[in-house]
C-alpha cells in the first residue's frame, strides 16, 4: 500500500527576541503575520494543558507569534525564558532539523537584505548546472543564528534533473 504525500504545515523556531524575529521574518522575508506576539502562561486553559503535554511541567510562560509564507506554510516563533544559542548552529551530524529553505528568484537581492538586517552569509552563492540552468542557492543565518538556505527555484525543478550529476 502506498501513501499519499502530505502537505507541510508549519515549522517552529525558538528565538531570543520575539519582536525582532517577527520584524525580520515579516520585513525581510516577507512572511505574513497571522497572530502577533502573544503571551502564553502555564494554567488550566486548553493551550496551557497542551503545553504541559509538550514541554512538561514547570515551563512557566513564553511568547509566541504565528506567520505564514506566500505558499501558506506556517512559521511559529517562540520566545522562551532562558533561550540560549546552541554550541553548533549547523549540527548536520546530529539527528534532527539543521536547516530549512526559502525560495526567491532573486537570491542575491534577498541575501543582501538578510545581511543588511543583521544576518550572515555562510558560503558563496552557488549554481546548479552553471551555464545551463539558472538554479542558485546559498546558506545564510538570520540575526539570531538560525541557519537556512535560499533557493532560486523550486525544490522539484532543482532536483528532478539530477542536480549532482
Amino acid at each position: 500500500m502506498s501513501t499519499t504525500p502530505r502537505s507541510f504545515s508549519h515549522i517552529g523556531l525558538s528565538v531570543p527576541d520575539l519582536d525582532k524575529a517577527v520584524e525580520f521574518y515579516r520585513d525581510v522575508l516577507g512572511f505574513y503575520v497571522i497572530m502577533p506576539p502573544t503571551k502564553i502562561v502555564a494554567d488550566e486553559s486548553d493551550i496551557g494543558v497542551m503545553c504541559n503535554d509538550v514541554f512538561g511541567q514547570g515551563w512557566g510562560e513564553f511568547r509566541i507569534a504565528h506567520l505564514a509564507t506566500g505558499d501558506r506554510i506556517g512559521i511559529e516563533l517562540f520566545e522562551f525564558k532562558g533561550n540560549h544559542p546552541p554550541q553548533d548552529n549547523l549540527p548536520f551530524r546530529q539527528t534532527g532539523l539543521f536547516h530549512f529553505a526559502i525560495q526567491d528568484p532573486d537570491v542575491e537581492g534577498l541575501l543582501a537584505r538578510i545581511i543588511a538586517a543583521g544576518g550572515k552569509q555562510r558560503m558563496p552563492v552557488r549554481s546548479y548546472f552553471p551555464g545551463e540552468k539558472p538554479y542558485r542557492m546559498v546558506y545564510v543565518e538570520d540575526p539570531f543564528g538560525i541557519v537556512f538556505e535560499l533557493y532560486s527555484h523550486s525544490y522539484e525543478l532543482t532536483y528532478s534533473a539530477g542536480a549532482y550529476n
